[in-house]
């Protein structure tokens, strides 16, 4: 039979078939014609084609449909352009050193042994699956809610020893409030004002160590991440012409190291004096005469942390009432330096990022430069007139705002005072740089946007009715907030251009397409008083206020909006402080007239 008459055979027998045979008959044909077309493909064109899908969790439907299929999903190449997609991408040590076996280049400036440590021994068997994985399940944490962790009570008294006996206070005194909060993936430090400093887990929220030798309230700390112990061949010099460089110094080497050299083996270990490579001389001239792309450098870390120098074990910067700075070692919990020179309260902090250089600010107007490595002071930049009342580092450059109404832009290496920058009719509270602008804020109520080359004023925010006291800059958006509960974010993306008519050219000055904007974006009615604390990341946004709230945004950053998700814990009294990672929120709050210290953790377990 020819096809026409085979096609009219079959119609008239399915039109005299019964449902249960047409039933039979649809069965037997679907099967028939049920194709595996990824199978038939070959695997690289059946992986590529999965490439096209964006949703993870339709790309573990399709590993459940056959081992096949699952075998397809488990490549590597289609988790590393969802990881891409969804901005997940791995640290780029860690890639390249397991899929590229590629050796790290050299960067000046920074020591191998701190890069090294980047790279743990998971990066033998990394997988973009599981990094994706990790990190899809964290933010899904954050928007649903992490897991409570540990909350500590922090005690009522402050540290006395035997010499020392309490005071016999009536009524008690109240907890201890905290005044300064650093985070990073395994340490959380918070200093109080009853002198302490504590030093929590950050993936198990114990207390690991109280830090005892302030005699007054500690205002600032500031966290610096070790290297971990690495092998000896990782230790090398920090630049190529350190010994040149250790030739044109004129220093009396008895004199600058003697404080350095007094140390326990155990404490020159800590701080990486007994690295073998440079000389202890030879690795001071590193920070002094600092490679020429080490401007714009990284800016800060919001979180109050900063990249280690190379250095084994994870340091803690702290400075208070009592004048001092101190340096600790947090694995063994001592003070490795007392660093002398302010003559009245360290207000704030900066230690900038694989330089053993820290950076304090003092009511006493001046702002010191110190070498945490070695225990002593570089220079003392003065200028300003008043207190000097916050800081912000990037590079080789710092940021100092002051009572006296002004801010300052300093080279660290040389101490030149670069730029004055006036303009506030108020104290300067708060202060933000990221390399190429810089933000500052008071009680004028206004945020004023600088430019870092030329010092020159770029625009004047007006949003908030109250004293600004705390900023964050991104590369696209700046954020503020405000004692009024407030929090504004403003454009830092370029004017849309506009459109001319034809024929006429653009003029010669820079386009208006050039420059950003400063709208407001978005004003967000976060709390119903003072913002006391604020960060921001890709993601999220993270808020506290005198009211009791912790709440978190999600951060859009192609429009720079937020939007509200939820609270990140129940209310309380008041909150001081919060701090966060990806992995980890730490909340300082009072309950119950007790402060209380609540670790949260949204990684998962495995």
């Amino acid at each position: 039979m020819n096809p026409r008459e085979r096609r009219s055979l079959l119609s008239g027998i399915i039109a005299d078939c019964t449902p249960e045979e047409l039933a039979f008959i649809s069965n037997t044909v679907t099967n028939i014609l049920r194709r595996d077309f990824l199978q038939d493909l070959p695997a690289e064109l059946s992986v590529y084609i999965l490439g096209f899908i964006d949703d993870p969790q339709t790309l573990g439907r399709a590993a459940c449909v056959s081992k096949y299929w699952s075998q397809l999903v488990r490549d590597e190449w289609l988790w590393k352009r969802l990881c891409n997609v969804h901005g997940f991408e791995p640290e780029e040590e860690l890639v390249r050193n397991y899929i590229m076996n590629e050796p790290l280049p050299p960067t000046p400036g920074v020591s191998s042994s701190y890069r090294s440590s980047s790279i743990s021994d998971t990066a033998k068997t990394f997988s973009f699956r599981r990094h994706f994985r990790m990190e899809h399940v964290t933010i899904s944490n954050w928007r649903a809610g992490g897991t409570l962790l540990r909350t500590h009570r922090v005690p009522l008294l402050p540290h006395h020893t035997a010499e020392t006996p309490p005071p016999i206070l009536d009524p008690p005194p109240a907890s201890a409030i905290p005044t300064s909060l650093a985070v990073d993936t395994d340490w959380v430090v918070v200093g109080l004002a009853n002198s302490r400093i504590l030093v929590f887990s950050a993936k198990t929220g114990v207390l690991s160590r109280t830090l005892v030798g302030h005699g007054t309230g500690v205002w600032a700390v500031a966290l610096i991440k070790g290297a971990g112990e690495a092998k000896g061949k990782e230790r090398e010099r920090l630049n190529e012409d350190e010994d040149e460089q250790l030739a044109s110094e004129s220093l009396d080497d008895e004199d600058v190291f003697a404080e350095e050299r007094r140390l326990p083996p155990a404490m020159r270990h800590a701080v990486g004096l007994d690295q073998p490579g440079p000389s202890s001389s030879s690795a001071s001239s590193s920070f002094r005469h600092p490679p020429k792309d080490t401007f714009p450098g990284l800016p800060s870390d919001p979180a109050g942390s900063s990249l280690g120098w190379g250095q084994p074990n994870t340091l803690v910067i702290s400075g208070g009432c009592d004048k001092a700075l101190r340096v600790w070692d947090v694995k063994s919990g001592y003070c490795i330096y007392v660093l002398h020179g302010h003559t009245s309260t360290i207000r704030c902090l900066k230690v900038l990022h694989h330089r053993p250089i820290a950076v304090s600010g003092s009511r006493d107007c001046t702002v010191r430069v110190w070498d945490v490595q070695k225990g002593r002071l570089l220079r003392v930049l003065e200028g300003h007139e008043s207190s000097v009342r916050s800081l912000d580092v990037c590079g080789n450059r710092v940021v100092s705002g002051s009572y006296d109404t002004t801010c300052r832009l300093w080279d660290v290496d040389t101490g030149e005072c670069l730029h004055v920058l006036r303009g506030h009719f108020h104290q300067v509270y708060s202060v933000a740089f990221d390399g190429l602008r810089i933000a500052s804020g008071g009680i004028d109520t206004t945020v004023r946007v600088w430019d870092a080359e030329t010092g020159a004023c770029l625009a004047l925010l007006q949003g908030h009715t109250a004293l600004v006291t705390l900023l964050q800059l991104t590369p696209t958006v700046l954020v503020t907030g405000g004692s009024d509960g407030r929090v504004i974010t403003f454009s830092l993306a370029p004017r849309p251009s506009r459109s001319r008519p034809h024929g006429l050219s653009s003029p010669s000055s820079p386009s208006s397409s050039q420059q950003p904007s400063f709208s407001v974006i978005q004003k967000l009615a976060a709390h119903d008083s003072t913002v006391t604390s604020l960060q921001l990341d890709d993601r999220f946004l993270v808020t506290a206020g005198n009211d009791g709230r912790v709440r978190l945004f999600a951060f859009d950053s192609t429009t720079g909006k937020c939007e509200y998700v939820r609270e990140v814990t129940e209310p309380s009294e008041s909150v001081w402080k919060v701090g966060f990672v990806r992995g980890t929120c730490a909340v300082m709050c009072r309950r119950a007239g007790k402060t209380v210290m609540e670790m949260w953790r949204f990684r998962p377990r495995s």
